[in-house]
């Protein structure tokens, strides 16, 4: 089995994607995206971070993060927001069928164990992750603009002038292979 390492830069910005378990379209009622938000604010509240993009799509979701100047570790975040949401996701769906590998380790069936990082190098690194974060709901063919799409960061760039509210249509090419889908 490879072995895989994670990079740790204390104020690093990053790139994460996150998919549920067997890609089950959780998220797709406001009440499970809300209960997301929810989850990220009680995160926030111990581990401060900002959040630079982000893209919620039925099965799986793209983050841009920055952390505290001081602090690397994405993945207490990560592992806490999974936590939270899926505390409050069993209790709103409880009846959900559970793979017995997953009852042995006390896992629900909403995420899947690992999630993709990717550490932002520069300037350029960090404008292209955004593009896809943005992009992805008109690539895998759920709006056909980006501004369609409610659950993203993409009308926040928009009202700072960092994107067109046209922007986006057509098919992107990205050459990075660094997004975890």
């Amino acid at each position: 089995m490879p072995e895989y390492r994670r990079v740790y830069i204390p104020g690093g910005t990053y790139f994460f994607t996150l998919v549920t378990y067997e890609r089950r379209r959780i998220f797709t009622s406001r009440e499970a995206i809300q209960l997301l938000h929810t989850s990220i604010s009680k995160v926030l509240l111990n581990h401060p971070f900002t959040i630079n993009a982000y893209a919620v799509l039925p099965d799986h979701m793209h983050f841009l993060w920055t952390l505290p100047e001081n602090d690397s570790n994405y993945s207490v975040r990560i592992a806490q927001m999974k936590r939270y949401f899926s505390k409050e996701f069993k209790i709103l769906h409880p009846k959900q069928n559970n793979p017995i590998s997953r009852v042995k380790r006390a896992e629900l069936p909403i995420w899947q164990r690992r999630f993709w990082e990717h550490s932002i190098q520069d300037e350029k690194d960090f404008n292209q992750h955004l593009d896809y974060i943005h992009y992805n709901p008109v690539k895998h063919g759920l709006v056909e603009f980006a501004k369609d799409w409610s659950a993203s960061s993409f009308m926040d760039y928009v009202r700072t002038d960092n994107y067109d509210l046209l922007w986006g249509q057509g098919e992107l090419k990205f050459s990075a292979k660094s997004f975890g889908e």
